[in-house]
């Protein structure tokens, strides 16, 4: 049986149509759905008679919580989430002075093989249904009655390898009567899925894209990232060039700073040299987090610092990311698809 939690709300005008019932039963079913009902019998403004039709043929299935972890040190939380094939994808919530955001998964496991992050590990289960990328966001609201400021899907699993249902998930996060959630409040990553970038661009929607760059010169990234080897820096910078001309949007590269590998000086400077004409863009320099499965280290604060002073003098907007949740593995880069207990 189909998940209701699948469905957008055209979709389930379509199928209330479909087993019978008015198209406008479609709109009232979306609605209870994401007012947080466990059970399709929660559904208050709708007989019985039609609670039936619908339980016959439908179902409403909601991840459940396994266990979840607080950093001492910044308050981060992490939530590990049960499927029902029981599979464990990870969830982060960060609390900032402006409010909470939201890390998701998208996929369980990666396939991608990034060599300096735990997600891709294992390797890829499976794509997360939309319902299990929306559920992450109901269940953490509901569990910590706080309401999501921001949603970045940045979790375990590459985004746009997972691009029809990651467009039904930003639909029903921005529709009203789902999630509520406004497009520039949610932040899609990626690491470089060159044709998908020019796929989102065509959409026209007005998320903010991130994109995984970690490195400044094509041997280097295809050291760092096996999707180099498929697309060079300069189809994903003219891909990202196109995403910006289409949306308007800021883009953002992630850098993750490895020790000895893609930190030097020389490095700051390919960076720079790569980003200058391009507008509008800002670099996230994230000191990597270290997982035990590999050898990279994260970099020194003074190469973090004199990286930084180089793209400042060459104009390059640019954060250092702060640290959260690397006491409880919750950090950019540690997410992974099973779990260790600690």
């Amino acid at each position: 049986m189909k998940n209701l939690l699948d469905l957008t709300k055209d979709e389930l005008r379509k199928e209330m149509e479909s087993i019978g019932m008015k198209s406008f039963k479609g709109n009232q079913v979306f609605k209870w759905i994401y007012s947080g009902i466990n059970t399709i019998d929660d559904m208050k403004n709708i007989s019985n008679s039609h609670k039936d039709m619908i339980k016959n043929n439908y179902e409403l299935k909601r991840i459940s919580l396994v266990k979840k972890y607080e950093d001492a040190k910044d308050g981060t939380k992490k939530y590990l989430f049960s499927l029902q094939d029981n599979n464990i994808i990870e969830t982060v919530l960060m609390k900032y002075k402006y409010g909470y955001t939201l890390c998701i998964s998208s996929q369980a496991g990666c396939r991608m093989g990034c060599e300096f992050c735990a997600s891709t590990i294992d390797g890829l289960e499976r794509n997360l249904t939309v319902g299990e990328m929306t559920d992450q966001i109901m269940s953490i609201e509901q569990l910590e009655g706080v309401r999501i400021s921001n949603i970045v899907v940045m979790g375990s699993g590459e985004p746009l390898d997972n691009f029809d249902n990651t467009v039904k998930f930003i639909k029903i996060a921005n529709d009203p009567d789902g999630l509520n959630k406004g497009q520039r409040h949610l932040s899609i990553s990626t690491c470089g899925l060159v044709p998908e970038i020019y796929k989102l661009a065509d959409l026209s929607l007005q998320i903010n894209l991130s994109v995984s760059l970690h490195a400044p010169n094509d041997d280097l990234r295809r050291q760092l990232m096996p999707i180099a080897k498929k697309y060079s820096l300069s189809e994903l910078m003219k891909a990202c060039r196109y995403y910006y001309e289409k949306t308007n949007r800021k883009i953002t590269f992630e850098y993750a700073m490895i020790s000895r590998v893609n930190d030097t000086a020389e490095c700051a400077r390919m960076l720079a040299g790569l980003l200058k004409d391009m507008e509008n863009v800002m670099v996230n320099l994230i000191p990597m987090n270290e997982i035990d499965e590999r050898d990279y280290k994260k970099s020194a604060d003074s190469s973090v610092e004199q990286f930084s002073s180089i793209l400042s003098k060459e104009n390059i907007s640019h954060t250092i990311r702060r640290k959260l949740g690397t006491e409880i593995e919750a950090a950019c880069g540690q997410l992974r698809r099973g779990h260790k207990n600690p």
